[in-house]
């Protein structure tokens, strides 16, 4: 276990989001955006929307119907802007404008979850946190990481296998890796660097 985050940080010490944001309250609106989609698209609607309403009260003032106009592009965006909407109102009413960096605080507003939390976390450096997406579950997998069943479980077993010391980075590490190595139909068995680690390489011939 410990060889596959060793041989992840010689390739790719400190990894990032691939998500565009310039600050925590953008940061927690793209990765609100992204759920259901892909980096790509959801980068391609906030290119322009952050030029417009890169804060709480911007967003208010551009309104539910323009945000949706301007997120059309993006897989439930009716339902995204309403809470991205709500989320930049109880960021003003409950904590002055100021987005809220406390794990409870963030899975208090609409529209984020443990795993947007998580993300949002682990990318500001604030907690060591596992965020599990289709990528992170289905590479956890193959690699004999976890068997759980769920997101929590995987995110549990991460979090006990992992070596504390790279669990800052595992999410990335790992949503990269199944982004672009361990694909879900084809995995690219052969430019994997812990191939032969991977105790289900021979499923993949």
């Amino acid at each position: 276990m410990v060889e596959i985050f060793d041989r992840f940080a010689h390739a790719e010490p400190d990894p990032r989001t691939e998500l565009h944001y310039t600050s925590p309250y953008t940061l927690v609106v793209a990765v609100a955006l992204s759920a259901q989609a892909t980096d790509v698209s959801v980068n391609k609607a906030t290119e322009r929307l952050f030029r417009r309403a890169a804060t709480p009260q911007a967003m208010l003032d551009l309104g539910e119907a323009e945000l949706a106009r301007e997120i059309s592009s993006i897989g439930l965006f009716n339902t995204k802007a309403r809470n991205v909407i709500a989320l930049s109102r109880l960021i003003l009413e409950r904590h002055g404008g100021e987005t809220p960096l406390r794990r409870e605080d963030l899975q208090a507003l609409p529209g984020v979850g443990r795993k947007t939390a998580s993300v949002v976390l682990n990318e500001l450096g604030i907690e060591p946190a596992i965020a599990v997406d289709t990528h992170v579950f289905r590479v956890a997998h193959r690699l004999g990481l976890s068997q759980g069943a769920t997101p929590d479980k995987v995110e549990a077993d991460l979090m006990v296998v992992v070596p504390p010391e790279r669990r800052t980075r595992a999410h990335h590490w790992l949503i990269l890796h199944g982004r672009y190595v361990c694909v879900a139909r084809k995995p690219r068995c052969g430019a994997c660097i812990v191939s032969d680690l991977c105790p289900s390489r021979d499923l993949f011939p």
